[in-house]
């Protein structure tokens, strides 16, 4: 079922696209409509729908404004407009379809056919990812060679907690609590472990993602690991990190 979100100023406006969606599309659930499009920001963000179908002529705050103040835009976008002029505009805003009102019923159907061929290719891509992760995390990788003083170590990925540099050395801090110290920069640990669960967040941290538990906005900015440790995160490289989380 495709959850979507109806967003007009005009009452008149919503009850027909409504009774258009009732009557010539299956699949589709009306989670909500809103007139008002400070309550539909709230509503969008809370709700996370599939897929919008949004007014650009409003009071107050026309359809482009209401989208830059979204956290949410992982929806697909339908724009929904009298005017023929916000086109070029719309589709930069990376919108799947332009209806002009009156909504033509042929053209509706079309644009929910476009909806469910997103929505099967985002679940694929869904399962892809949850698979890739489940191998990465269950099976058994081989073993990463660590050289220590006088003798070298060999570990799986995910006995390590994170690593940690210490001007020329660096720290190694693994998931039994226990800690060892390498005569090798953080840079070249990164290329020996060289495996896709670590990411360098910070100059002086590597850390195994597997282990994160939380993202903290608060206090410049830093994840958690299972065991508690705080580590700080590089504005430079929190987007890039919350996508691996993601992943």
């Amino acid at each position: 079922m495709i959850k979507v979100i109806l967003v007009d100023d005009e009452l008149s406006a919503i009850k027909s696209l409504q009774w258009e969606i009732e009557n010539f599309c299956q699949d589709i659930k009306i989670c909500d409509s809103f007139t008002d499009p400070i309550e539909a920001i709230s509503a969008i963000n809370y709700i996370k729908p599939d897929c919008v179908f949004l007014d650009i002529e409003m009071p107050e705050m026309d359809g482009f404004q209401l989208l830059q103040n979204l956290t949410f835009r992982n929806f697909d976008l339908i724009i929904t407009t009298a005017f023929d002029n916000y086109a070029i505009k719309a589709f930069k805003e990376s919108a799947i379809d332009y209806l002009l009102k009156p909504i033509d019923s042929d053209d509706l159907i079309k644009s929910v056919a476009k909806i469910k061929i997103n929505k099967e290719k985002n679940m694929l891509g869904d399962d892809l990812k949850s698979a890739f992760k489940s191998f990465m995390t269950t099976s058994s990788p081989a073993k990463i060679m660590l050289p220590l003083a006088g003798k070298t170590i060999f570990v799986h990925p995910n006995e390590i907690y994170y690593c940690k540099a210490d001007g020329n050395y660096c720290e190694i801090y693994f998931a039994d609590n226990s800690k060892k110290f390498m005569s090798k920069k953080i840079k070249e640990v990164e290329a020996m472990i060289n495996h896709p669960s670590f990411f360098r967040l910070h100059n002086s941290y590597l850390v195994n993602t597997n282990f994160v538990k939380e993202f903290v906005k608060s206090d410049g900015q830093y994840v958690v690991i299972e065991n508690g440790t705080s580590i700080p995160v590089s504005r430079s490289k929190k987007e890039k990190l919350l996508q691996i989380m993601q992943q």
